[in-house]
């Protein structure tokens, strides 16, 4: 079962595709994990991808769609995969359809994890306040630009996955353990037990 998760920045959605991933053995797939391992193995392909961000510039849609299809046909993606951070625009959506396609692939849903944006702030701010360890991305001026961005680039992939028939929203302000259960029955698992091979 291949899914994506969708949502603003500080959705859960990290979260909710580890907790899939430990229990039914769907893969997380996060695009920035997948850059720094094919940088690190040193793969043609990671090669190739250092060079452009040691030049500063951004990896194009055609190179992240090479790295997830060579990502996908690993053996640990067999039981399906749960795409987070990507695609985050309608064309990236496009491409990855035509990828899935060429490799025998097809997404089964995309959930999108809806969230009120002012209730966004205070998780933020309430994450910060908790962890000892600061992380960039816990600040209202962080959060802020990068909500902009999700809602002049990502959220357009919403309706173009709803006319697919794909999507399914869950209430992302609910607490973890709900937001779990939403997406366990839009994928009909069973809370807590691993699906049938």
């Amino acid at each position: 079962m291949n899914l994506i998760l969708l949502g603003p920045p500080g959705a859960g959605k990290g979260t909710q595709a580890k907790r899939l991933e430990d229990r039914y053995g769907l893969k997380q797939l996060s695009t920035g994990d997948m850059l720094r391992a094919a940088i690190a193995e040193g793969t043609p392909l990671g090669r190739q991808v250092k060079e452009i961000l040691d030049r500063g510039d951004l990896v194009t849609d055609e190179i992240m769609l090479d790295m997830i299809a060579e990502r996908i046909a690993q053996p640990d993606c067999d039981r399906g995969f749960i795409l987070d951070g990507f695609p985050r625009t309608v064309r990236q959506a496009e491409g990855l359809d035509e990828t899935l396609a060429r490799h025998g692939k097809a997404l089964a849903v995309v959930i999108e994890m809806k969230v009120d944006e002012a209730a966004l702030f205070a998780r933020v701010a309430n994450r910060a306040a908790q962890s000892t360890e600061k992380r960039s991305d816990d600040t209202e001026e962080t959060l802020r630009k990068r909500l902009g961005v999700y809602r002049e680039q990502t959220a357009p992939i919403i309706p173009y996955y709803r006319g697919k028939g794909l999507l399914k929203s869950v209430d992302g302000m609910a607490d973890m353990d709900t937001v779990t259960r939403q997406i366990e029955t839009i994928l009909g698992f069973q809370p807590a037990n691993a699906p049938a091979s």
